[in-house]
């Protein structure tokens, strides 16, 4: 028997830990694309399932970088932040999101990624028996560590017949009792849809009336489409009572490695997190944080990257909607998101979303990422590799090509 065999937490299963045989989504898929490569040599792989930018941060910002990384100074631990990132983020905020009278030094904090600051807000208000309300499908790290601490998730399905908005309206009542933190994400991942006034004035109502602190992933706020502006969750009245919102350099700025975002909100919120942090880690490299300023003060790179997704998102659309696929350009982010297809003209049937993503594989080398959490659909990432616009239309036409060659039935 392993010295360990008895001594792994509950957390992760205790004795039972050793003993764990299911096969995740993304290992599938890993597997699947390897195997799919190994038995087609002569075709290349189409992945749309990657979820991060293709092309390298700016070059500006990659000199802010190396010009910072090699000076005494900044070999020092950063700890919670700089308070040059801070006034960064808070100009960011004001500039492109409207957001007003945020004092950077009380209600900013940084974080190595949203992954990591999501990791750390259970540790400041979950205790055992709370619960987590989360939209899903979703990015589950809120949840895993909310169950870590003894606590649950309660998951709010994102159907096609609300919007892919959460309904309030289902939740027991002795859920909402209990209920601590809402997870909420928009641009959403994987749907695509975009967050509206009204809607966050629903989520502001819904956190005061129940007591619930909203936590709004906006991973994705900059990347919109069709000239819309960016909408902030803080930018509504009482939404800062209630909420903090999460802000990243990941995807609207090409920066997905190099582990850089910012919490915003109200000062007790943002000290319990920083609390947290500070005995967690010892703060972002300096050096980051100081690109990340360039960044920030340049908002007109998200903008720059918006353009490129909506290219390729209306070559895309147009060419799944040849196949048969039931498409539509999203509002933000660069994922389309699409039902599945019934099967096939040969006589196979799909039952859900990983079969016919893994049958993709298989027979098209065409990579995607299923949902099955509220129906069965397809996640397709435009950020697939392409250095010129003729590239993309290529890329494109030979997904086409590939998908027709399946005989799908819808």
């Amino acid at each position: 028997m392993s010295f360990y065999i008895d001594k792994i937490a509950h957390r992760l299963g205790g004795k039972d830990f050793a003993n764990e045989t299911k096969i995740y989504k993304f290992a599938k898929i890993k597997k699947a694309k390897e195997l799919a490569m190994k038995n087609n040599p002569n075709l290349s792989l189409i992945d749309l399932g990657i979820g991060e930018p293709d092309k390298a941060a700016d070059t500006p910002i990659v000199h802010a970088l190396s010009s910072e990384a090699g000076k005494l100074e900044n070999r020092l631990y950063s700890d919670n932040g700089i308070p040059e990132f801070q006034e960064a983020a808070a100009g960011y905020l004001e500039k492109v999101y409207g957001l007003k009278n945020i004092n950077p030094y009380t209600e900013i904090i940084h974080g190595i990624g949203s992954k990591s600051i999501l990791s750390m807000l259970p540790m400041c208000f979950i205790n055992p028996g709370d619960i987590t309300l989360a939209t899903t499908p979703g990015y589950p790290v809120l949840s895993t560590y909310t169950n870590y601490l003894g606590g649950t998730t309660y998951n709010l399905p994102l159907y096609k017949e609300h919007d892919f908005y959460p309904d309030f309206s289902t939740i027991p009542k002795e859920v909402l009792a209990k209920a601590k933190l809402l997870y909420i994400n928009y641009p959403n991942n994987p749907t695509g849809q975009v967050a509206t006034e009204e809607f966050y004035k629903k989520v502001v109502d819904f956190a005061h009336t129940n007591n619930v602190i909203v936590v709004s992933d906006a991973a994705y706020a900059p990347i919109t489409f069709e000239g819309k502006q960016p909408l902030s969750f803080l930018s509504i009245d009482g939404a800062k009572e209630v909420g903090l919102e999460l802000h990243s350099l990941s995807k609207g700025y090409n920066m997905t490695g190099w582990r850089l975002a910012f919490i915003v909100g109200n000062p007790l919120a943002i000290k319990a997190y920083g609390t947290v942090k500070d005995n967690t880690d010892s703060g972002q490299f300096r050096a980051i944080q100081k690109a990340g300023v360039y960044a920030l003060n340049h908002p007109e790179i998200c903008v720059e990257n918006c353009h490129r997704y909506a290219r390729r998102l209306d070559l895309l659309v147009a060419a799944l909607k040849e196949v048969g696929f039931s498409a539509e350009k999203p509002k933000g982010t660069f994922y389309c998101y699409v039902p599945i297809p019934k099967g096939t003209q040969s006589g196979i049937t799909f039952g859900s979303a990983e079969e016919v993503s893994e049958y993709l594989i298989k027979n098209a080398l065409i990579s995607t990422v299923p949902w099955d959490d509220a129906g069965a659909y397809l996640r397709m990432s435009v950020t697939f590799q392409a250095n010129s616009a003729r590239e993309e239309l290529e890329t494109i036409n030979e997904i086409k090509r590939r998908l027709l060659g399946l005989q799908l039935i819808f």
